[in-house]
C-alpha cells in the first residue's frame, strides 16, 4: 500500500522545522543593535538567548561571549524562550519518532493511531516554539538595549517563526490520519455486531444431489414422433410445449 499523502507532508515538513528550531535557538543573533553611541557605525551587537556578539562588519570579524551589562538575559522573555525552546525540540524530536513509528513505510499498512498521535505531538511542539518567538518579538524594543542605538529583528526569530509553522503544518497533516483511524474503528465495530454480513451463507443443496448414479431416474428415450408428443403433455411444466405451437 502507498504510504498517504497527508503522512509524507508530515514527515517532510516535521524535520525541516526542526532543523530550523534547532538553527533559531543556538544562533545568537534574535536581535541586532546598531547605531550605537561610543562605537564606529559599522560595529553591531547580536544579541540571541544564550550569548552575546559583538561584529564589525567592514572587515567581518566577530567577537562572541560579551559580558551582561544591561541585564539582557534575565529579563522574562529571554528566559521563556531558553525553556520553551529547548523543550521544543526535545518535543520534536519524540514525534518525529512516534511518526516513523506510525507511517512505517517497511509495512503494507500504516498504523493509523499512532500516525495521528504524532501530528499532535508535532502541532504542539510547534505552539512551544511559537509562542516564545512571538512574545520576543512583540517585546523586541522593550528590552535592555544602549540609548539611542537602532533595533532590528535578527535571522535567528526569523529561521524560528518559519520552523514554528512548518512543524504546525506537518503535524496538523499528520493529525488527520485520526479520521482514518475512526473509520477502521467503525468498520470493525460493524463486523463484529452484524457478522452475517461479511460472511456468505451456506448453499443450498437438494436432496437429489445425495443419491447414487443407480437411483437417479435415467433421461426417456423416444423412438418416433408420437411418443415425444405424449411425452410433453405429461410433464407439466410453466413453458409451453412444442405441442402446443
Amino acid at each position: 500500500m502507498r504510504t498517504p499523502p497527508v503522512m509524507i507532508v508530515g514527515l517532510v515538513l516535521g524535520p525541516c522545522g526542526l532543523l530550523l528550531n534547532l538553527v533559531s535557538t543556538l544562533t545568537p543573533c534574535w536581535r541586532q543593535v546598531s547605531s550605537i553611541s561610543g562605537k564606529p557605525i559599522d560595529v553591531v551587537y547580536q544579541q540571541g538567548i544564550w550569548e552575546l556578539c559583538q561584529e564589525t562588519q567592514s572587515t567581518r570579524q566577530r567577537q562572541c561571549g560579551l559580558a551582561d551589562e544591561l541585564g539582557y538575559f534575565p529579563t522574562q522573555p529571554v528566559q521563556v524562550a531558553k525553556g520553551l525552546m529547548v523543550s521544543s525540540l526535545v518535543v520534536t524530536v519524540l514525534g518525529l519518532v512516534v511518526a516513523a513509528l506510525g507511517v512505517r513505510c517497511w509495512q503494507e499498512e500504516p498504523h493509523y493511531l499512532l500516525a495521528g498521535l504524532s501530528g499532535l505531538i508535532l502541532f504542539g511542539s510547534g505552539l512551544m516554539s511559537l509562542i516564545p518567538i512571538s512574545w520576543y518579538n512583540h517585546d523586541l524594543s522593550a528590552l535592555p538595549a544602549p540609548a539611542g542605538s537602532t533595533l532590528e529583528v535578527g535571522y535567528s526569530l526569523v529561521l524560528g517563526y518559519l520552523g514554528s509553522c512548518l512543524e504546525l503544518i506537518g503535524g496538523f497533516s499528520l493529525a488527520l490520519s485520526l479520521h482514518q483511524c475512526c473509520q477502521e474503528c467503525r468498520r470493525k465495530k460493524t463486523t463484529t455486531k452484524y457478522p452475517h454480513r461479511s460472511q456468505p451463507g451456506p448453499a443450498t443443496v437438494s436432496s437429489r444431489d445425495f443419491m447414487p448414479r443407480s437411483q437417479k431416474p435415467a433421461p426417456k428415450s423416444f423412438s418416433n414422433p408420437v411418443d415425444v408428443l405424449e411425452g410433453e403433455r405429461s410433464v407439466s411444466c410453466s413453458l409451453p410445449c412444442d405441442s402446443d405451437l
